[in-house]
């Protein structure tokens, strides 16, 4: 592990207890968050995008502003569902995105997970699936994405407007396509995201349940994108991140909010098996201990330590004051003991393959 993030979910409403009641509350207070976290050193600001749902939605608007008020920190998604994405749109914004940051983008896109809504990118306009997941119109629209931030010309022009010839999308941003992200969440997908030479971003769980740890099945996808990566001819050093729910107790606050969660200082949660949307899948284990005894599970959670990115869920709805509270006491207590690397030293590279 060479760097670490924050993973908002960007939760909002009117719950009792929530410091977030309303979309506001919670996009002011991710673009606070990010601010104090570049701050403090952390490498990464990401955040979920779900729709029709009290979550954040419209990521780009967000993470400009979150790279407007910061300067080291990367900011991304993970993931946008592709499903409801108009390619060349979502190329346009990325790229200028990408260039307010100064390639500070780490864009995670996937076919996207379940929906509050049923077949809720019909109403987005885009329908034509043969797939009730949706999933056959996520990798043509990534195959068009990716060709339009590469700067191949796709369109003819209008001689009335133009020379004759072909037009490519605009802006570009040179060096997005390095920093655009595949969600998998099992190891075909991971092989895909190898195949193609993009980076890969893996959740708190996997659509596989063989009895193993959410660990080792991760590290399992990770030997098998980098493998797959390799073989595909591509030489670059490519990005891989794993999530995980992390919180150092280091106070009476954190103990009467995750002890009993994570079972309190001296013990462990289990990873638990599950389905989601028709897979039967391992979600992972909270983490929630003292310090020293976070150091050694994280150490001995095999895709932790092969990943180079570790993205920290955190609770969004206690307040991004807490929030930071949980990021620094990560970054003082634990962090470094994994090998971390603040941002001050610089962008953050993927291991060689």
């Amino acid at each position: 592990m060479r760097s670490f993030g924050f993973l908002s979910f960007g939760h909002y409403g009117p719950v009792p207890g929530s410091r977030v009641r309303t979309a506001g509350d919670m996009l002011k207070q991710t673009i606070e968050l990010a601010e104090g976290a570049d701050e403090i050193g952390v490498n990464g600001a990401y955040v979920r995008v779900h729709h029709f749902a009290r979550q954040a939605a419209s990521p780009i608007p967000l993470l400009t502003a979150m790279a407007a008020r910061t300067s080291r920190i990367e900011v991304g998604t993970g993931v946008i569902d592709l499903r409801y994405e108009n390619p060349l749109y979502l190329a346009e914004e990325a790229a200028a995105l990408d260039l307010i940051s100064d390639g500070r983008l780490a864009l995670g896109v996937s076919r996207g997970s379940p929906e509050t809504a049923l077949r809720g990118y019909e109403a987005f306009g885009y329908t034509g699936s043969q797939d009730p997941r949706g999933a056959d119109l996520a990798r043509p629209k990534f195959d068009l994405f990716l060709r339009a931030i590469e700067g191949e010309a796709l369109v003819e022009a209008d001689p009335k407007m133009s020379p004759p010839g072909r037009l490519a999308i605009e802006p570009h941003s040179p060096g997005l396509r390095e920093r655009v992200w595949w969600g998998a969440g099992s190891t075909d997908t991971a092989i895909n995201a190898g195949k193609m030479g993009v980076n890969l971003m893996s959740s708190t769980l996997v659509t596989e349940a063989t009895g193993e740890p959410l660990g080792i099945l991760q590290r399992k996808q990770i030997d098998a994108f980098r493998e797959a990566y390799r073989e595909a001819g591509h030489t670059g050093k490519p990005r891989v991140s794993v999530s995980r729910s992390v919180f150092p107790i280091v106070t009476e606050q954190d103990e009467l909010y995750f002890g009993l969660r994570g079972g309190g200082p001296g013990s462990e949660s289990q990873d638990q098996i599950g389905v989601i949307d028709g897979f039967r899948s391992t979600f992972g284990k909270t983490y929630a201990d003292t310090p020293d005894r976070l150091i050694e599970q994280l150490k001995a959670d095999e895709a932790v330590m092969a990943a180079d990115t570790l993205m920290l869920t955190i609770p969004n709805q206690l307040g991004s004051a807490y929030s930071l509270h949980i990021l620094e006491a990560f970054a003082q207590h634990v962090a470094p003991a994994l090998g971390w690397k603040p941002n001050t030293e610089g962008p953050v590279e993927g291991y060689p393959i």
